[in-house]
């Protein structure tokens, strides 16, 4: 107990200072992001594919001072599976299912050091957050906010399709990063599990039943209709 009594002290002046340094990240490197895009915005006119290249990077390094947060709290990612980093230049699909805020950090963590992934990677997000902190450096990267409700589900996928067509594309973008459970599992798992019950699905606990619409307009306009589904080449 006289131990732990020492330590607390030391302990809440750690995440005191870890506070200060996540508002330190925000105020300076979103802002040096944005000083970047404006001074750079001729040689976009000029020679995109530069342009391109040399915003990957400072998207990349943008996104390191994140997964800082991660590691200086104390997180260890483990990742399993199949190793992944031999399609940092491939166009992929990721889906992520979705409990917290935790989730986006967990994800640039896993991306970080797969070459240019986490540069070249376009994140499907709710258009609420562009009006976040990171809302304009991820308006410039050419990432995509989509509005949700069944009254711009059909304006939506078809505004998604074209950003993916002028947008993605045309910007050199590989990874699409899509949370096809549209939120939270908290606040959606009651309304997935009464839909499941409607039409004799599945009843879902630690997931919800995803919504396809937005991963279908992927696949259709940038999938490889040739590749059976889990191959790449």
């Amino acid at each position: 107990m006289v131990i732990m009594a020492k330590l607390q002290p030391l302990t809440m002046l750690y995440y005191v200072a870890r506070f200060l340094y996540v508002v330190v990240n925000n105020l300076m490197y979103i802002p040096c992001y944005l000083t970047y895009i404006v001074l750079l915005y001729p040689l976009k006119c000029l020679k995109p594919e530069i342009y391109w290249t040399i915003e990957t990077v400072l998207f990349k390094h943008l996104l390191n001072f994140v997964t800082v947060w991660i590691y200086s709290g104390g997180y260890k990612v483990v990742e399993s599976g199949d190793d992944l980093r031999s399609l940092h230049n491939s166009h992929c699909l990721l889906l992520v299912n979705h409990q917290s805020t935790a989730d986006v950090p967990m994800v640039m963590v896993l991306l970080q050091p797969k070459s240019m992934a986490m540069g070249r990677v376009m994140w499907v997000m709710d258009h609420l957050f562009k009006y976040t902190n990171f809302g304009l450096p991820a308006y410039y990267h050419g990432d995509y906010f989509i509005q949700q409700g069944k009254q711009f589900r059909t304006a939506q996928m078809e505004k998604l399709q074209k950003h993916l067509q002028e947008v993605y594309l045309k910007t050199y973008k590989k990874w699409i990063v899509l949370f096809p459970e549209g939120g939270f599992l908290r606040k959606r798992r009651k309304a997935s599990q009464e839909y499941a019950k409607k039409h004799d699905l599945p009843i879902l606990e630690n997931v919800v039943l995803p919504r396809v619409g937005a991963m279908n307009v992927v696949l259709d306009t940038v999938g490889n209709a040739e590749l059976p589904n889990g191959i790449v080449s």
